[in-house]
């Protein structure tokens, strides 16, 4: 059995006195998400999540990791990966698609963030962040 391990954020911000999730789609599948990928030898989870949504991005965070959650799954036959997300506050908010893997980027209400992310856990996410995030403002 092979096992993979990214990691990545819940990316949010306050504008015009709404908070918005940023959510992603990738280019493989089309599926929309957070920003993730895989860690890289050396790095730590915290390093990955900060790299991976500059990679992608092109937006700053700053992290908060007494947010840390997992998600395990299965891609595909033989193989099984941890996702790690954080939360992660955009200092900067302009994004830049990274071409090879992100169709589309977009900020969205996040009440309404739950209507477009393809998948459960990615839900199941926005509601544990939720209380958090409105917390910090």
């Amino acid at each position: 059995m092979q096992h993979e391990k990214s990691c990545g954020a819940i990316v949010y911000r306050k504008f015009h006195g709404n908070i918005e999730l940023l959510l992603i789609k990738n280019q493989n599948g089309g599926h929309w998400s957070f920003p993730k990928g895989h860690v890289e030898e050396g790095e730590t989870e915290e390093q990955t999540a900060v790299r991976e949504i500059m990679e992608e991005t092109g937006i700053e965070v700053m992290l908060d990791t007494s947010f840390r959650r997992v998600i395990t799954y299965a891609p595909k036959k033989e193989t099984t990966k941890d996702v790690i997300y954080f939360l992660a506050k955009a200092v900067t908010y302009d994004y830049t698609p990274q071409e090879e893997e992100i169709a589309q980027i977009k900020w969205v209400e996040i009440n309404h963030a739950a209507s477009i992310l393809s998948y459960d856990n990615d839900r199941q996410l926005v509601v544990q962040a939720k209380d958090r995030i409105k917390a910090s403002y």
